[in-house]
């Protein structure tokens, strides 16, 4: 297994690569305070604008990379503060605004921040034995991808705990499924280019919440800060999160909601919501590194930032490559902290009916911009299928057979 490691004690070259990842900290930080922008849509810009960027492209795929480690770090605040999350974020949204709901978004905040930094810790580490296991058990994975996709569908499906929410989440699986079938071939003519993920994640995820969220009085003041769980009941969904983000890393069609579920199953009871929180971070984060290494490794690029490092003909310089990510999940970390907390006070003091709205519209220019004229009409479908598992009280995360149903049916490589 070739890791692309190259070494160099050049300090122009380090700071040369360090402005980079903080442009690229500042592009995440904005992707990732955006309701309903998800890291693959942005990803997908910055590769379309890598040719226009002076430097070399290990640089340029440098400041990708850590645009994306922070996104995965501040998409929980929109997720908490307005209750929207992006696809990656939608399974921590419901226990994650409970806590907003109680008045401990600052410490959910501070929850998630310590899941997806431990996650980091964690992973690296386990990053090359993982990928070197992966490599050997990769063709018979292929082989069977159907049977290993429809095993994660049972999982979620079981892991509901009621019949309603049975029911109801095999309904939705099945109708995103058939959604994803009918839209994920389409290629849309758009302002920027084509990519219909927008507006079917903006429309399954996002606006359900939106729409009911604006009969609501909005979020109560938020007090406290402190953590209030036993230190090992943050290590533990940590570490779990960290794990099933090798899931998301490898496998296509795995998102890290599917993969929250799965690591939830490791956790006991007693974590409850706060658990929930960190292990979903986990994942979230945990996945851009296992990702990196599917890359590498296996030239199967399993997130929207890895192809859009693939697309802009990035070297893989592992050595440079994760010091980008380390630098990044340190910035990610304060950030939460910072402009987390800002973000949950401003929100507090407009009225949420207005915000809700101004964020739908928001998300039907969003589809517009990226997908045009069809990408509106596929919002408006999405928004539909995304309300089935809330009538039902089942989990959001069933949503993802938009993915996973296409992959399990046409998967025949990597």
């Amino acid at each position: 297994m070739d890791l692309g490691v190259t070494l160099t004690n050049d300090p122009s070259f380090a700071l040369q690569a360090l402005v980079f990842v903080l442009g690229g900290v500042l592009l995440g930080t904005i992707s990732g305070l955006t309701p309903g922008l998800h890291a693959n849509n942005f990803a997908l810009i910055l590769a379309g604008l890598a040719p226009l960027i002076p430097g070399p492209p290990l640089f340029v795929g440098a400041a990708m990379l850590s645009a994306g480690v922070v996104h995965t770090f501040l998409d929980v605040v929109p997720a908490l503060a307005l209750g929207v999350p992006d696809a990656d974020m939608a399974v921590m949204a419901l226990p994650g605004h409970r806590l907003v709901l109680e008045g401990r978004g600052y410490e959910a905040l501070r929850l998630s921040a310590m899941g997806s930094a431990l996650a980091v810790v964690f992973a690296v580490p386990l990053a090359i034995p993982v990928t070197l296991i992966m490599v050997e058990a990769w063709p018979t994975l292929v082989e069977h991808m159907p049977l290993v996709l429809g095993t994660v569908v049972a999982i979620m499906l079981l892991t509901e705990r009621s019949l309603s929410g049975f029911f109801g989440g095999l309904l939705a699986f099945s109708i995103s499924a058939l959604l994803g079938l009918a839209a994920l071939d389409l290629d849309p003519a758009a302002p920027l280019h084509g990519d219909i993920l927008a507006p079917l994640f903006a429309g399954l995820f996002g606006a359900p919440i939106l729409i009911d969220a604006m009969d609501g009085a909005g979020i109560p003041k938020q007090t406290g800060k402190k953590i209030t769980i036993p230190r090992r009941l943050v290590l533990l969904p940590a570490a779990a999160g960290a794990l099933a983000g090798a899931v998301v890393g490898y496998l296509p069609g795995i998102s890290s909601a599917i993969a929250a579920v799965i690591a939830l199953l490791m956790l006991p009871g007693s974590s409850g919501d706060r658990g929930f929180v960190i292990a979903t971070s986990g994942v979230n984060t945990a996945n851009t590194i296992f990702a990196l290494f599917a890359l590498v490794a296996l030239g199967a690029p399993r997130t929207g930032v890895l192809v859009a490092i693939e697309r802009a003909e990035v070297p893989l310089n592992l050595p440079v490559l994760l010091s980008s990510v380390a630098i990044a999940a340190a910035a990610g970390f304060v950030l939460v902290l910072v402009v987390g907390d800002w973000y949950m006070r401003v929100i507090g003091t407009v009225d949420y009916t207005k915000l809700c709205f101004v964020i739908l519209v928001l998300l039907v220019l969003l589809s517009y911009v990226f997908a045009g004229a069809v990408g509106i009409v596929v919002f408006l479908v999405s928004a539909l299928v995304g309300f089935i598992p809330v009538r039902f009280g089942a989990n959001r995360v069933h949503l993802m057979g938009v993915l996973i149903g296409p992959v399990a049916l046409f998967y025949h490589g990597l």
